[in-house]
């Protein structure tokens, strides 16, 4: 191993380029000579973790990606041609969505001003995380998604990978499955449970289906635009409509008009509270796709940009629109998602429908890049990845179908909006929300400053080191009491008979 040497006519890489503690700057390891099974997909030299999660310079990254992008300069299907501004829309797409209106739910249980402080807190974290997302790409140009850096992280353990696989593609595969109910629910709603609510998952399941064919993000970011804005547009609608209405739906003199709460009320259990935070929280956790929009950006020093303006976007739609919501519903009439709250039929169906682009293209979104992340692995090094084959368009589409049905069985399985957003942020959330990216904060100082890097860089140093045990501790309490909250809310709905059983035909429209 190369050890840290002087490079004074190197620019920095962002603001990620870190410097060892006697202010000599750390380049990259890359010289030794690479073994054929340390190649990445590609074609690149790939770093072994235990010995170089180190920064790389600004010149090296730069002949990585243009290495990267040379190699797909004679195929047909390009993948390395995200702008930041492409990248933004893919990320609003993903962010401005549907379980927005969770948020009001989430204000009922947990009361307004804890509501409130939450929501920005978490806003905050997740763009430290994903800040620290992607000083880790850019010290790895060649990591193409979260699996990739899982490995990297845990001393390029294959077990690490194939752990870190199989929560990437359940996590997907479950947000698909959400889409597949809220898909039914939305057709429902319109209908009036004109046709069995298994025909409308499956409808929404082949329609998700033609809608994730397009190979490469630059296609689907323009599609991402139209889903974003037509989303922001569901919401205010569906808070407007709450605010001009005369009551919410299911009023009546008894129950009064609605009560609004600054704290939560007496009596709110764990599961409640815990189940409201998870919602919360799963609304601003993505950083499971960070890795994956990165790897297709022409300037991956940019992403930054990115994700700084979709979250100052985020904290204002998201308590905007939660808080006024849950103002004008209350806590008697609050359903998840709050569309259902609106007492007027037309209101309801309106503002629901401005939600259809969300609700067909995040469910793409995340089939995209599981399918992405499959294919790419059996077709890497032949003409199949980047060129219009009739074996490549057929696994593409294949892969595609095999994930969809398993998204329709999740949907039928799991048929309830928030119990299902709170697994999905309880078991997923914890590492690719928290554990992962502290625990790759920690590797990254201490392959710079050595393992007592909290010791040299003083106060600074106890200050990174603190915050982000205290990120895995967060994860871990999202793994474990997390779980088990959500689990206890899916078998209390169960109990109480508030949801609809197993593969029915019975309507879940709002």
């Amino acid at each position: 191993m190369t050890g840290p040497k002087e490079s004074p006519n190197l620019a920095p890489v962002g603001w990620d380029y870190d410097r060892n503690h006697n202010g000599t700057e750390l380049s990259d390891m890359s010289e030794q000579e690479p073994k054929l099974k340390d190649f990445d997909i590609e074609s690149q030299p790939r770093r072994g973790s235990q010995h170089n999660v180190t920064a790389i310079d600004s010149l090296s990254m730069k002949e990585s990606i243009g290495r990267q992008i040379d190699i797909e300069s004679e195929n047909t299907i390009k993948y390395r041609t995200c702008s930041w501004q492409k990248t933004a829309a893919l990320l609003f797409s993903e962010y401005i969505c549907l379980a927005i209106m969770s948020f009001p739910w989430s204000y009922s249980i947990l009361g307004l001003v804890p509501g409130l402080i939450l929501t920005v807190v978490i806003a905050a974290i997740v763009l430290y995380t994903s800040l620290i997302t992607w000083r880790f790409c850019l010290r790895h140009p060649e990591v193409r998604d979260v699996c990739d850096i899982g490995q990297y992280l845990f001393w390029d353990s294959k077990i690490a990978w194939w752990a870190t696989a199989f929560m990437f593609l359940l996590n997907n595969t479950f947000i698909q499955g959400l889409h597949c109910v809220v898909g039914a629910e939305y057709l429902n709603t319109m209908s009036n449970g004109a046709v069995c609510t298994i025909v409308f998952s499956i409808i929404v399941a082949i329609i998700s289906w033609c809608f994730s064919l397009p190979r490469t993000f630059d296609t689907l970011s323009k599609v991402a635009t139209l889903s974003a804005f037509f989303t922001f547009v569901s919401v205010v609608l569906a808070a407007v409509f709450a605010g001009v209405e005369d009551h919410p739906a299911g009023y009546t003199p008894a129950l009064g008009d609605p009560t609004v709460l600054a704290v939560p009320l007496k009596g709110t259990t764990f599961i409640q509270g815990m189940n409201a935070f998870l919602n919360i929280s799963y609304t601003f956790i993505g950083q499971i796709t960070l890795p994956s929009f990165i790897a297709e950006m022409k300037e991956p020093r940019d992403f930054w940009k990115s994700v700084t303006a979709v979250t100052i976007a985020e904290i204002i739609v998201f308590s905007v629109i939660g808080a006024v919501t849950y103002v004008y519903v209350g806590n008697q009439y609050m359903v998840a998602p709050a569309f259902g709250s609106l007492g007027d039929d037309v209101y309801k169906k309106v503002s629901f429908s401005f939600m259809i682009p969300t609700i067909i293209f995040l469910g793409v979104l995340y089939a995209s890049v599981s399918a992405r992340f499959i294919f790419f692995r059996l077709f890497e090094g032949t003409r199949h990845k980047g060129n219009n084959t009739v074996i490549g368009w057929a696994a593409w589409g294949g892969i595609l179908a095999a994930l969809w049905v398993a998204a329709f069985i999740i949907a039928e399985v799991i048929p309830f909006f928030s119990d299902l957003l709170s697994i999905m942020s309880a078991l997923f959330d914890s590492f690719f929300g928290f554990i992962f990216w502290g625990t790759a904060y920690i590797r990254m100082r201490s392959e710079d400053y050595g393992p007592r890097f909290f010791m040299v860089r003083g106060i600074r140093g106890w200050l990174g080191f603190i915050f982000n045990v205290f990120l895995i501790v967060v994860g871990f309490f999202f793994l474990g009491p997390g779980t088990y909250a959500a689990v206890m809310s899916v078998v209390t709905s169960y109990d109480e008979g508030t949801v609809r059983g197993v593969f029915t035909c019975a309507s879940n429209g709002l």
